[in-house]
């Protein structure tokens, strides 16, 4: 649409006015090649030039609710027209009370108090700042094969290469090896992960250690699901060592794993959990750390010393209400496990029928397929911290075939909105089987 929202610009405008004048996320910006979306609903979204796409990934993981939903756009609407905006230093609202007592029926155990960010990076940005204050400790453990966000402090957090351009980040952050370590090699058994957690731990010194941040199913990395008997091992360390265990929820959160936490899967209560996406289907930006009471009333005598202009945004509470509500009223975190089974089905016959499918994995609808060269080495169709023109021909077939999916290296996501179909989710994987044979030509045994 032009500027007084009348005129309605091509797909190619509206491509070329966006790269000549705003920057894009992640790329540079000469190879960058968005695509222009017009409108969504439900599991598909709909293209500038008029094209659908079935979309496969939820865009970022995060659109659990589906598309356009109007109870939750109706909810948004009306807080607008009611209380668009009202400073959270010293004022509160409605909704603002309402969330912060329904997340304390949801979040795991005796997870009680809120404090709503923006978003998920700025989520972990506060629950280490909380660490660190209510334990007096400097440093921050996280994994090398995670993702906590983009800001100074979580890019920091974050394992994976996408930190490397914005080194040196904040002092005190010490990475520790995962139970996974690629396709060509095995993964490790919790007992042993847990040793060289343990190990790091001690020669980093414990009472130097005030948390460590861990997602419990990695997501852009591989969902990586942890061995049972993992997440348990890490809540003993914690423990024994006096460290606060941050459950980074943001992709895993709010039923994407068939449970509404991921942590919930192995019976295990973090000191925080901070979550976003799923927490409002992202309709409009929130995000949220929630703390166990022995966190919690550190607070209660001590200033904490943190928040920006739009924490606890009523019209982003809002939404996460309404987004609450869908999740219950359509069942949808029990859909998540069930359409997890099917998902697993289709993996498993894509695995028999593709030799380039080295492994797959999912948890509920959150799920992956990894892309070898070889079976026999293991060795991945793209390298690491890379892509390949095999993927990235598999990508275009996807999206030329209206599908649309993430890739990341050498594996493919599959991760749906959460009211998907099983005649939808068949819909994609049939794409996904006749684009596989891309990958096929180059696998070398």
């Amino acid at each position: 649409m032009g500027e007084q929202r009348g005129e309605r610009l091509s797909a190619a405008e509206i491509v070329e006015l966006s790269k000549r004048y705003t920057l894009f996320d992640w790329v540079a910006q000469s190879k960058a090649s968005p695509l222009p979306v017009a409108s969504a609903s439900g599991v598909y979204f709909t293209g500038a030039d008029g094209k659908r796409y079935l979309d496969f990934n939820s865009q970022l993981m995060s659109v659990n609710a589906g598309h356009s939903d109007p109870r939750i756009a109706d909810a948004v609407a009306a807080q607008v027209r009611e209380l668009a905006y009202v400073s959270s230093a010293g004022m509160t609202t409605e909704v603002r009370a309402l969330l912060g007592r329904k997340l304390a029926e949801l979040f795991p155990g005796d997870i009680e108090k809120s404090f709503f960010t923006l978003g998920g990076a700025e989520a972990n940005e506060n629950a280490i700042r909380m660490a660190r204050l209510v334990t007096g400790r400097q440093k921050i453990l996280a994994r090398y094969r995670s993702y906590h966000g983009g800001t100074a402090g979580a890019i920091t957090l974050t394992g994976d290469p996408r930190r490397w351009a914005n080194e040196p980040g904040i002092p005190g952050v010490v990475h520790v090896l995962d139970f996974y370590h690629g396709t060509t090699r095995p993964w490790d058994s919790a007992a042993d992960a847990l040793a060289v957690l343990e190990e790091t731990i001690e020669l980093e010194g414990p009472s130097t250690i005030a948390a460590f941040v861990v997602e419990p199913v990695t997501g852009t990395n591989g969902i990586l699901i942890p061995p049972d008997g993992y997440l348990q091992g890490v809540r003993e360390l914690c423990d024994r060592y006096g460290i606060l265990m941050i459950a980074d929820e943001v992709m895993s959160g709010f039923g994407r794993t068939g449970s509404w936490f991921a942590v919930d899967h192995w019976g295990v209560v973090p000191d925080l959990i901070t979550c976003a996406k799923g927490l409002t289907s992202s309709y409009v930006p929130l995000g949220a750390v929630g703390l166990r009471p022995h966190v919690a009333e550190y607070f209660d005598d001590h200033v904490f010393a943190g928040g920006l202009t739009y924490n606890s945004h009523p019209v982003g509470l809002a939404a996460a209400l309404a987004t609450i509500r869908v999740y219950e009223e359509d069942g949808l975190i029990e859909r998540a496990a069930k359409m997890g089974d099917v998902m697993r089905g289709h993996h498993e016959d894509l695995a028999a029928r593709h030799p380039s499918v080295g492994a797959f994995r999912n948890i509920g609808l959150f799920g992956c397929l990894e892309i070898v060269r070889s079976r026999t080495t293991g060795e991945p169709m793209a390298p690491f911290n890379s892509s390949s023109p095999e993927m990235a021909e598999l990508l275009r077939f996807s999206l030329d075939h209206g599908v649309f999916v993430n890739l990341h290296w050498n594996q493919v996501m599959t991760n749906p909105p959460l009211c998907i179909t099983e005649e939808q989710l068949a819909e994609g994987f049939a794409v996904l089987d006749e684009a596989l044979c891309i990958t096929d030509r180059a696998v070398v045994d």
